[in-house]
């Protein structure tokens, strides 16, 4: 006899939130940031995540399109290839959020010590720049589980566009300028200077967008192979494939002019300096006369544009590169330029590494087999590897500030790879206890975030101090001096 879960069905106009245990994966943070769905989630939620148990025969509990999550009766004990998945939600994909945001809170805290792991100045690739990249695979892979089924495409479709909206103001808030950093217990938004993109901003628009393919965009074929699955969802891969042909064209056909941009002098009170960026060329990816840089100018304008971009430690601009240092004697005129790492442009192909992980969803719903999981994900994982590399040795260079078509394959290679090894330790060998404490981070992810990512919780201490704002607990453990 095996156990088998099968929820409480909820109401109608809730129908396409509940993919059964899925939808504990995914909320208004999309899973990015973990467990906000306690706070965000829509009426009759909590009807969803009541379970009524019935016992059935083993031979029941793998047939048809049920969940992925049903229990396989002591399949542990089984070969690999005759596996089926566990009953209990994917633990995997928790311990992979809680692995993202260990990595995000290390290379903030690190990297500055470490330059090595810090974000590469331009080309190239270090530990940090895989940190967005994971997210963005985990928010894919938690779509294709949330909407499995789906019964109102406008009402789902209603409640993805709010979820969006509702992160990216959170992301505004957070890394708009609101609070002014370590040090200053000012805080307060200058709307004429604030941040308009950002992380949170970008996985918003990448969310919005696969929800919206995954929800309007498959087919209803019944998916027995792996041409089947493919063929079911035709219509996203055509999306992803027009969004990489839109980037690639925009990047290396649109015609950068030559502009400039002013910085307040800090000697004194006059006029700003201004300094001018001589380009007037198409194609090139260097960090002054870029399109993804140029759209960003354009539309969002230069006042709203991240202020300390990476390339300011470059050889170029820093003495003390790959660190940020005192400017060369003979640095160029973009060095001081603001550049927006999460821009317009660069976010399109931050929409293709969400639709990846979409894929990568699928193949957890349509099949049950562990051995087929893997393979499915193993063979995408290797084809993006070799054609991100190849595409980094023919000239299209891997470059996180600009997503490159070639740094998407590369990074949504490795989240495949190191999602299929998490599946295969802790979902099928069930190794969980050495990853507890990446779960339980997995499933909070959001106010891990916000706590300690964007530093409120340094912000709340220094606001405690002894006579002086100088004299509080951070300034004696060498935090901000």
């Amino acid at each position: 006899m095996a156990m088998e879960y099968e929820p409480i069905k909820p109401y109608a106009d809730d129908l396409e939130d509940s993919v059964y245990t899925q939808e504990k994966h995914f909320s208004i943070d999309i899973d990015i940031i973990g467990n906000a769905e306690k706070i965000q989630d829509d009426d009759g939620s909590k009807n969803l995540n009541q379970l009524a148990f019935r016992i059935s025969d083993p031979n029941i509990a793998n047939k048809g399109d049920e969940s992925p999550f049903i229990p396989a009766s002591n399949s542990t004990n089984l070969p690999l290839h005759r596996q089926q998945p566990p009953q209990h939600r994917l633990i995997s994909l928790d311990v992979f959020r809680g692995l993202t945001v260990v990595l995000m809170i290390l290379v903030d805290d690190v990297g500055g010590i470490l330059p090595a792991i810090n974000h590469s100045p331009w080309n190239g690739l270090t530990l940090a720049d895989y940190v967005m990249p994971f997210f963005l695979f985990i928010v894919g892979v938690s779509l294709g589980l949330t909407y499995k089924r789906v019964s109102c495409r406008v009402n789902a479709t209603r409640k993805a566009i709010l979820r969006a909206l509702k992160l990216l103001i959170l992301g505004i808030f957070l890394q708009g300028g609101f609070f002014h950093g370590l040090n200053n217990l000012t805080y307060g938004m200058d709307i004429q200077q604030m941040r308009l993109m950002g992380i949170l901003q970008r996985i918003a628009i990448a969310y919005l967008v696969a929800a919206l393919c995954e929800i309007w965009l498959k087919g209803d074929d019944h998916v027995t192979s792996q041409l089947a699955l493919l063929r079911k969802y035709q219509f996203q891969w055509l999306a992803a494939s027009v969004l990489t042909v839109i980037y690639i064209s925009l990047l290396y056909g649109l015609y950068v002019p030559t502009w400039q941009y002013q910085i307040p002098d800090a000697t004194s009170s006059s006029a700003p300096k201004t300094f001018s960026v001589k380009c007037g060329v198409r194609g090139d990816t260097g960090p002054a006369c870029n399109v993804v840089g140029m759209i960003d100018r354009k539309i969002l304008g230069i006042q709203h544009l991240y202020r300390k971009p990476v390339f300011e430690r470059t050889k170029q601009c820093s003495i003390n590169s790959p660190d940020y240092g005192p400017l060369p004697s003979d640095a160029p005129a973009w060095c001081q330029a603001p550049f927006e790492p999460e821009g317009l442009l660069s976010s399109v192909m931050a929409m293709v590494t969400c639709l990846v992980g979409l894929h990568y969803g699928h193949i957890i719903v349509h099949f049950k087999d562990h051995a087929d999981r893997i393979r499915l994900w193993l063979i995408p994982s290797s084809a993006f590897l070799v054609l991100g590399l190849a595409l980094d040795i023919f000239g299209m260079h891997i470059n996180k500030a600009l997503y490159t078509f070639s740094y998407m394959c590369v990074t949504a290679s490795a989240a495949g790879f190191l999602f299929a090894g998490i599946y295969l330790l802790v979902d099928i060998h069930g190794y969980r206890r050495m990853t507890l404490v990446l779960e339980w981070m997995g499933k909070h992810a959001l106010v891990i975030y916000i706590l300690a990512a964007c530093n409120i919780i340094p912000i709340v201490i220094q606001g405690f101090y002894w006579k002086q704002p100088q004299n509080n607990i951070l300034s004696l453990i060498g935090i901000g001096r």
